[in-house]
């Protein structure tokens, strides 16, 4: 296994996930927004470290992700479980919306990957910024339980998260398209 810094960090984060799930189930956001924002620095970090100190990885071109996707999952999910002591709960359709792009793209890049051999599937900016929503939005819902006042930012960054994901998610629609396009059109 490749031990380097930037792969440490993604293990970090997979291993605060349960933190952090276990912080909610206990009534404390405040807990829960530290053990977040924790989380999200070293998402920030891991590739960060990973360019400047030459230690790209083929474990660390998967881990990450795997990690930014299960606890922004883990958090989306626990967000919308009624009962929680916050101001804002996200509903639940954005959440299936949110997690079921994130599916469908899993499943057809595999598809890709396995039928095609189509290696270069790197995710596209809109995807970032979708990402970037998706803390922020985690961020401002776990503030609405900390800090009076932070409910319409909540909103507001579900709500445009729910329209990135949409909008990302019509992105990969086409992008799959062209991909089969080229790869039908390819000489063999």
């Amino acid at each position: 296994m490749n031990w380097t810094f930037p792969n440490l960090l993604s293990l970090c984060r997979l291993g605060l996930i349960p933190l952090f799930a276990i912080a909610l189930i206990q009534g404390r956001p405040e807990r829960a927004l530290l053990v977040f924002v924790v989380a999200a620095v070293t998402d920030g970090l891991d590739g960060l470290a990973a360019r400047l100190l030459k230690q790209e990885s083929l474990l660390g071109a998967y881990l990450d992700p795997l990690a930014d996707k299960l606890l922004l999952t883990t958090a989306f999910v626990m967000l919308t479980i009624p009962g929680r002591q916050l101001g804002v709960q996200i509903p639940i359709w954005v959440t299936v919306l949110v997690i079921a792009r994130d599916v469908i793209i899993l499943l057809v890049s595999v598809v890709l990957v396995l039928a095609l051999d189509v290696r270069d599937l790197k995710p596209v900016a809109l995807s970032k910024w979708n990402t970037a929503f998706q803390i922020a939005a985690v961020v401002a819902v776990l503030l609405s339980g900390v800090v009076s006042g932070f409910d319409t930012v909540a909103y507001v960054l579900i709500y445009t998260t729910a329209g990135l994901t949409i909008l990302s998610g019509i992105y990969y629609i086409y992008r799959t398209n062209r991909l089969l396009e080229s790869h039908q059109n390819a000489p063999t």
